[in-house]
């Protein structure tokens, strides 16, 4: 087997409505309109060529499980998002990029990811 890269990952969200709005309104991805009807809640939405889809259910609990957004520019992502009233980690360097960690509404674990300068 070889994969061709990662379609999506499912995050399990309290509120949808709420996750919607952290997702699409806070982090800038894209709320898609073509997820079937299912017998649960969800949304799907785009990050990049990836997709983040949302189910309604009780986040698990966090023992370091996480996705990561890849960002441009960590230091004004993180100076956005404390703005707006959130808490992120301080930038940190991991391999040869940086790293900041937020939570979403239902506590699941955000990593922003900056790639190293060319």
């Amino acid at each position: 087997m070889r994969p061709t890269g990662v379609h999506h990952v499912s995050l399990n969200v309290s509120d949808v409505p709420a996750a919607i709005e952290f997702y699409t309104g806070v982090l800038g991805l894209g709320l898609r309109h073509d997820r079937p009807e299912f017998e649960f809640d969800g949304a799907w939405l785009d990050a990049g060529p990836q997709q983040v889809h949302l189910i309604a259910g009780a986040a698990p609990q966090a023992v370091g499980q996480h996705f990561a957004l890849a960002v441009a520019d960590l230091d004004s992502v993180v100076e956005e998002l404390r703005g707006r009233g959130l808490e992120v980690s301080d930038p940190a360097p991991v391999g040869r990029g940086r790293q900041s960690f937020l939570y979403d509404p239902a506590g699941n674990w955000v990593e922003l990811q900056e790639p190293p300068a060319a």
